[in-house]
């Protein structure tokens, strides 16, 4: 019953991904807050989004991540807290942690991650430099005592796989693709609103506390070479591949302006480097959300890449 489900408060409500959150926080029948700066923004596409929000039967909630006050307020109404802040907020979840640990009543917090596991990850720079947020804040929430669930998702379907798989591609290859390495390496993409269902369901499940959650269903594990095999098979057309050698990823990855360096450097751990999937979880430290949610309709790889054709 609704009544007792976890009340969820998004931060980053209206971002890329915090807008899925607030909608399967919803739909999955949780009492849901979503933290707006302003609750009647005069840009139409913000105030739609809101109006949507409301309409899904969420409460919105005034505050900024920078007034402490207000932080602290939304979080009291809460029992768990998701954050899905953009790159440039990452860092100042802090702010975030320090409003947790003074309301106090807070049973769950997930931090923005949903990428690379960062305490795994050998990412180069400037990847690195860029995550080191994401590792601090883990630190700070482990410090604090607050308990914890970390969402790692390996890449979000709406930015990989327009170009097949390819690094800094906006669409899928005419007739040539360009595969970072030897293309074996295994990769995950998943759907957004995928996502924000599996990081929902382990809002209250304690089987996620203090652990890492991967998001890496089978259907959604692919190499390169496989992705780009899987839409030469829908398309009937095949295409030459072009392999670039890690030497010359590096190069180009120090040699590449602000953002087309980060994007790289993160296709490289992936697609070169084998981060997403070239491991066993530790029960330990982490579990595998296809197998506490194996009922999740999720949507694959191959259905994803129909709306293509």
């Amino acid at each position: 019953m609704a009544s007792e489900k976890t009340k969820i408060l998004v931060v980053g409500a209206t971002g890329y991904l915090g807008r899925h959150v607030v909608a399967a926080s919803a739909r999955l029948g949780h009492t849901t807050f979503a933290l707006v700066r302003d609750a009647a923004p005069s840009d139409p596409a913000k105030a739609a989004l809101l109006k949507s929000f409301q309409d899904a039967g969420a409460t919105l909630l005034k505050g900024d991540l920078y007034d402490q006050a207000s932080l602290v307020s939304a979080v009291k109404a809460a029992d768990v807290v998701i954050s899905t802040v953009g790159s440039l907020q990452i860092a100042d979840q802090t702010r975030l942690v320090d409003a947790i640990k003074e309301a106090g009543n807070v049973k769950r917090f997930f931090p923005s991650e949903f990428g690379l596991d960062v305490d795994r990850t050998g990412i180069v720079e400037p990847g690195r430099t860029l995550l080191s947020g994401k590792v601090a804040v883990r630190r700070a929430v482990e410090a604090a005592g607050i308990p914890y669930t970390y969402v790692v998702t390996g890449f979000f379907a709406g930015y990989s796989l327009p170009g097949i798989g390819q690094a800094l591609a906006q669409g899928p290859p005419a007739d040539k693709a360009v595969v970072l390495g030897d293309g074996n390496a295994k990769a995950v993409y998943m759907e957004e609103g995928d996502i924000a269902t599996y990081t929902v369901l382990a809002a209250d499940d304690p089987r996620a506390e203090n652990k890492t959650l991967y998001v890496r269903p089978q259907a959604n594990t692919l190499s390169h070479n496989e992705l780009l095999a899987l839409w030469e098979k829908k398309t009937g057309r095949a295409l030459e591949r072009e392999y670039v050698p890690e030497e010359a990823i590096l190069k180009q990855i120090r040699e590449s302006p602000v953002p087309a360096n980060i994007v790289l450097a993160i296709w490289h751990a992936a697609h070169v480097r084998g981060e997403q999937t070239g491991f066993e979880v530790d029960p330990a430290k982490g579990a595998e959300a296809a197998e506490l949610y194996p009922d999740v309709k999720y949507t694959t790889v191959d259905e994803y890449l129909d709306r293509f054709l």
